[in-house]
């Protein structure tokens, strides 16, 4: 019996988790794909390593760390936009990274035309709080997708 075909957020998690490994020698714990419409926003769990988490623990260390994740990202993503490109049958037109240095998520948006703000919250929201059985999202008149 053959395995079952990854799905896109399967494959663009692995080719995250590969850039992560080639750019910073270190892969994330965990990693969380999420799409709506235009907008993919990737999550990366335990992302720093061990040495990066101990210099975040100062305000000062902790800005070297997010500084450095920026910039590593804006200079070096652009092979990691085109898989995604592929993978996703769509340019990406643009990409941002954010970082939480002290608790060490590393949040990536690629989008075509969306303003993206990130939220993180400080714990997991309940599914079925989240959208209604007919799948219409609470406080929008857009449906889940």
């Amino acid at each position: 019996m053959s395995e079952p075909r990854p799905t896109m957020a399967q494959q663009i998690a692995e080719a995250v988790i590969a850039f992560q490994r080639q750019t910073t020698g270190h892969a994330p714990k965990a990693v969380t794909v999420v799409l709506s419409r235009d907008t993919l926003v990737i999550t990366l769990h335990e992302a720093l390593s061990p040495a990066e988490r101990d210099l975040a623990k100062s305000p000062a260390g902790a800005a070297q760390v997010e500084e450095f994740h920026r910039q590593l990202f804006a200079t070096s993503s652009q092979s990691l936009r085109e898989q995604i490109g592929r993978i996703a049958g769509a340019e990406v037109r643009e990409a941002v990274a954010e970082i939480e240095p002290t608790a060490g998520p590393v949040v990536q948006a690629f989008t075509n035309s969306a303003m993206v703000e990130v939220f993180r919250l400080s714990g997991s929201v309940p599914a079925d709080c989240w959208s209604t059985p007919d799948g219409e999202r609470p406080g929008s008149k857009e449906k889940a997708p």
